[in-house]
């Protein structure tokens, strides 16, 4: 068992976190108060106002159906928060990042949103993901183990190791009350002076390179100084010429009850666990919920707003049979619950931060390919910083690098 973690690197990353995301000089910002217009409450849209507003801006947020809501990618009860990932550095300190927001906020808000049972990441016969995370995640100041089979089966013998090489384990990752958090961001939102409007918003015409407004239902125009738009699955209908670069996928959930009495699979004898080879995971306990299970793999493409949200046979049974694989004593549990939710995906699964093409006043925010959610407070701050004028998005993020690809 390897232990990384030291106040050197602690320090170093708090140094490289707050260059790429702490905000610029309150007093700049606030010497321009802007208008703008945010569409779209999720955990992007929701985060980016907030932040917008703290930074004074006046700022309006928009939703269709309320954040959190059923038919969002941010809706359901729980999502992961981890900080393995791979060789990507930008998502590596953004999710160091986000835990602290989360944390801040918490505190802040008086809520309990993020749950630490720590994050127990599973390598497959190719390690070269994870083996890519440790440095970064060290230069991020996240804590991590590394930890043999032998250490996994002695510290979690509910777990059946078959075909795993070895472990990551973030002591202080866990996961977050998904709907509950969206909630709490509008409602910190509007408490703090921001304005939030249920209804359904389309882009208004462009000329000049400036967008004139935004129309909502029932026909009322609205006309602000930014927009920005972070519409998750609906970017391509919004905007067509998105359509060929965020692809809506369905997603199944399931929850399996647990035998009375047996605590293995509880969130306090469990972490959170990801098996990144065969592409699923879940979270034991899920805040009284159940055992949730979940496939990565994305499936086919959906209409967000149409699609019937019954789980298939075909997922249930594959469930079932990875919990007999994984978690034999959970083979016969029965079903509890379901969830069929959707993901947001970009072909590379980069997140989009950049103008509209031809409209320089309209900003759009997406491609949370489905592990979006955790970077919430940390991408609004970022979101926030390139639409007032402080930052520059990331190379990583910009529009243009999957807009050659679709041509």
């Amino acid at each position: 068992m390897e232990t990384h973690s030291s106040r050197r690197s602690f320090l170093r990353s708090s140094a490289i976190a707050g260059a790429a995301y702490i905000i610029g000089s309150p007093s700049f910002v606030a010497s321009v108060r802007r208008s703008i217009i945010v569409v779209g409450a999720g955990a992007f849209g929701g985060w980016t106002a907030l932040q917008l507003l703290r930074k004074g801006a006046k700022v309006l947020l928009v939703d269709a159906w309320g954040p959190g809501n059923s038919r969002a990618s941010s809706g359901g009860e729980t999502r992961i928060i981890r900080a393995t990932y791979g060789p990507s550095r930008i998502y590596t300190q953004m999710a160091a990042r986000a835990l602290r927001l989360w944390q801040e906020n918490e505190q802040r808000w008086g809520l309990k949103l993020f749950f630490r049972t720590g994050v127990l990441w599973m390598a497959g016969k190719d390690d070269s993901y994870e083996r890519a995370a440790m440095p970064l995640m060290n230069e991020a100041g996240v804590r991590f183990e590394r930890l043999s089979v032998p250490d996994c089966a002695k510290r979690w013998p509910q777990i059946k190791f078959d075909d795993i090489s070895w472990s990551i384990y973030e002591p202080d990752s866990g996961y977050l009350a998904a709907r509950r958090a969206c909630e709490a961001v509008l409602n910190a939102f509007v408490k703090e002076g921001g304005n939030y409007r249920q209804a359904q918003a389309a882009p208004g015409r462009v000329t000049s390179s400036r967008m004139e407004g935004i129309t909502v239902t029932p026909g009322e125009a609205l006309t602000a100084d930014l927009y920005v738009f972070a519409c998750g699955p609906w970017l391509g209908k919004i905007f067509p010429f998105l359509a060929s670069v965020i692809t809506p996928t369905r997603q199944e959930v399931f929850f399996f009850g647990t035998t009375p009495g047996d605590l293995r699979f509880t969130e306090a004898q469990l972490p959170v666990w990801i098996d990144y080879g065969r592409r699923l995971y879940g979270i034991a306990g899920n805040h009284w919920r159940g055992f949730k299970v979940a496939d990565d793999t994305r499936g086919p493409v959906i209409d967000p707003t149409t699609m019937e949200r019954q789980i298939s046979a075909e997922g249930l049974a594959a469930a079932r049979s990875y919990l007999s694989l994984r978690f034999p004593a959970l083979a016969d549990a029965p079903l509890l619950e379901s969830r069929v939710c959707q993901y947001e995906n970009s072909a590379d699964q980069n997140f989009i931060l950049d103008h509209h093409p031809e409209a320089e006043n309209v900003w759009i925010v997406g491609g949370g390919s489905g592990h979006g959610f955790k970077h919430g407070p940390a991408l609004g701050e970022l979101v926030s910083n390139a639409v007032l004028g402080v930052e520059t998005p990331p190379r990583e993020l910009l529009l243009g690098r999957l807009l050659k690809k679709s041509i």
